[in-house]
């Protein structure tokens, strides 16, 4: 007799969006998250039982029945995407690796004129395709690696169950990877089992073993795809290529179907960048967690040199289960939730990377907006252009506005989410690293003009802009440059797209040339060589080192001096590589323009600009065209967020303050 009637709330998350699906399964107030689920099923339901009663039947199998239950009550939050044309657009990263000499968008191309434009591919739920053979032969070998390695002694069931167990990592179609995987790397490990000297009972060890034999480490990274395809599949990401997520969604398979447990960690939203990052953990036999951005070493998290160097207000760890209490926490409060959150298959774990980070951070009263907002929940949401993303929540009590375990380094601002749109409670503001100050940014009523040098934070590429200290530029009359004069040495890092030097010499030269500084691999974008009230640049036959770093041609000596600063010269050797010009003719430069390399960030002439400044909402400052490297905007309001947008080309545009005379980025 039913006593009582309850109902679950089953999510689904649809890959081209998070979108809420209520399933509501009547039952008695004893019936169980398992049975509930095998009610969802429906015809599907005799597989789940086929799997169930295997293990249900023979008692040394009882471990076996609980990794089962484990899997089918969490089966009802995946779906996938199917069909043959998406498959054939997957085979893009097998070219992209493949294809020398081919830009990412070239292969794109190639792709979509071979097999035409992509159909719309169908929607496929696990828990209504999913078959016994299927989840078996995952479980049976998901206990073979963790019983069989000697590591496994130290991995306790619960970390089996979340992290080596499960038979698939995202939207990804379903296959038969562990033996696969397992057939193809597992002789890697041969010498390590055998091993007096190393650990063989530690997973971090057997995991960094691992990493050292690869026989193919290389990685060809790329954000270009033909298709927003959510992870791509055990098949393709073995080619190392595309996007941070590709390449930990294959040190995931490798791992796991090693008897590795591993867990994806990522953050929604990156400090300095428009985008989130995703990134392989794992614990050594005592626990302590291990990163790596895939396929270095794995480091401890706490001593890592990205862990303390990025400002990402929050970290997450992607979980297998749903984190039903979580989910259950948001929806009391009877309100929309922000899709992040609805459908939360991740936990916080923002206190492991806990350098620089503010246990509790208190917005106070007097720092909110005077409007009060309707919504229940409160967002921390962090910068990506001009949007702002929620990456953290709390319960909106103005008197009391508090979120634990926030990075600090970060713009942030707090808001609701309301009718679909953020509303937000605060101005921006800044949560200081060294002196733990919060400093907010609302518009005031002193004004200042700006001199703008770029539209996204170029002090990522001070990697690029270092390597040209030392950098020599040289005059000679012999094409071996074995009898040659200094024309001048680069002392600094250069700070804008275009540096002019005068020339040291008085002398006449008809070979000139860059010669990059030790382990600097000649990186530079543009030189131009001027004779005295000459406009227009010396030219002649481009000579220098050949070879690129790419090995692709697409980062040759010719780059510099093909007039386009947004392409550049990487020297597959770290020093000896330059270029230069034979004019033809003995001539006296007066003065030397050059160009760092860079990923065209920088403001180029004849590209129209226009400034936001941050009034609660962004306010349009003007638009200007270009006529030279650097913009002058007037009459900006002092100690307030700006961004600069490029509406002729390119997407990375980011948040900055303008202090000093200068852009700083946060």
């Amino acid at each position: 007799m039913i006593k009582h009637l309850q109902y679950i709330q089953l999510i689904i998350i649809i890959p081209l969006g998070w979108y809420l699906i209520d399933k509501v399964v009547f039952r008695e107030e004893s019936m169980t998250s398992l049975e509930a689920v095998l009610r969802v099923a429906k015809d599907n339901r005799i597989e789940l039982e086929k799997v169930l009663y295997r293990y249900q039947k023979d008692p040394t199998d009882s471990l076996k029945y609980k990794a089962a239950c484990f899997l089918i009550e969490n089966i009802p939050f995946y779906t996938y995407s199917d069909g043959e044309q998406l498959e054939n657009y997957k085979s893009y990263y097998t070219w992209l690796k493949k294809s020398k000499g081919k830009t990412p968008q070239q292969v794109v191309d190639s792709i979509k004129k071979i097999y035409g434009p992509m159909k719309e591919p169908s929607k496929k739920r696990d828990i209504m395709e999913i078959d016994s053979a299927y989840l078996c032969h995952n479980i049976d070998w998901a206990f073979k690696v963790w019983q069989e390695q000697p590591w496994g002694k130290n991995i306790s069931f619960e970390t089996f169950c979340e992290y080596l167990l499960p038979y698939r990592i995202g939207d990804e179609p379903l296959t038969y990877w562990r033996e696969t995987y397992y057939e193809k790397y597992n002789s890697l490990l041969d010498s390590l089992r055998m091993s007096d000297s190393l650990d063989i009972e530690d997973p971090v060890v057997a995991a960094n073993y691992l990493i050292s034999k690869l026989p193919d480490k290389s990685y060809y990274y790329t954000s270009v795809t033909p298709y927003p395809f959510g992870h791509i599949g055990s098949e393709y990401v073995q080619y190392l290529s595309g996007t941070c997520r590709e390449v930990t969604d294959f040190a995931v398979y490798l791992f796991r179907a090693l008897g590795i447990p591993c867990a994806i960690d990522f953050i929604p939203a990156r400090s300095y960048v428009n985008a989130g990052h995703f990134w392989l953990t794992t614990w050594n036999k005592d626990g302590e967690e291990y990163m790596t951005d895939f396929p270095q070493k794995l480091r401890p998290v706490r001593k890592n040199w990205w862990y303390r160097l990025d400002d990402s207000s929050k970290v997450y760890r992607y979980t297998f289960s749903a984190n039903r209490g979580l989910y259950e926490q948001m929806v009391k409060y009877g309100e929309e939730i922000y899709p992040f959150w609805r459908l939360p298959k991740f936990m916080d774990v923002t206190h492991e990377y806990g350098y620089n980070y503010k246990k509790e951070l208190v917005i106070p009263l007097d720092k909110q907006y005077k409007t009060k907002r309707n919504g229940k929940i409160a967002y921390l949401c962090v910068s990506a252009r001009d949007r702002w993303t929620p990456v953290d929540w709390t319960v909106y009590d103005a008197s009391h506005l508090a979120f634990q375990y926030v990075r600090k380094g970060s713009f942030m601002r707090i808001a609701t989410y309301e009718n679909g749109e953020l509303c937000f409670l605060t101005d921006p503001f800044y949560a200081d690293k060294q002196n733990d100050e919060i400093h907010y940014f609302p518009v005031g009523k002193e004004r200042q003009d700006v001199v703008l040098y770029a539209k996204c934070n170029i002090e990522i590429e001070n990697r690029f802009r270092n390597k040209m200290i030392g950098g020599v530029f040289e005059g000679s009359n012999h094409p071996d440059f074995l009898e040659k004069d200094t024309l001048f040495i680069i002392q600094g890092k250069p700070n804008r797209l275009n540096t002019t030097v005068k020339s040291w010499s008085d002398k006449e030269y008809r070979y000139l040339r860059y010669f990059g500084p030790a382990k600097g691999f000649c990186n530079i974008s543009e030189v131009a060589f001027y004779e005295k009230n000459d406009t227009i640049a010396l030219s002649g036959k481009i000579i220098g080192t050949p070879g690129c770093s790419q090995h692709d041609g697409t980062h040759e000596y010719t780059n510099v001096f093909d007039g386009k600063t947004w392409t550049s010269f990487d020297y597959f050797k770290p020093t000896g590589g330059w270029a230069g010009l034979d004019l033809g003719r003995k001539v006296r430069v007066d003065r030397i323009v050059y160009t760092p390399r860079n990923r065209d960030n920088y403001v180029r002439p004849d590209d129209v600009y226009e400034l936001f400044y941050c009034d609660q909402d962004w306010k349009s400052a003007g638009k200007i065209k270009a006529t030279a490297d650097s913009l002058v905007f007037r009459d900006i309001p002092v100690n307030t967020l700006l961004l600069l947008r490029n509406h002729t080309r390119g997407l990375d545009e980011r948040i900055f303050i303008y202090e000093n005379g200068t852009q700083l980025w946060k």
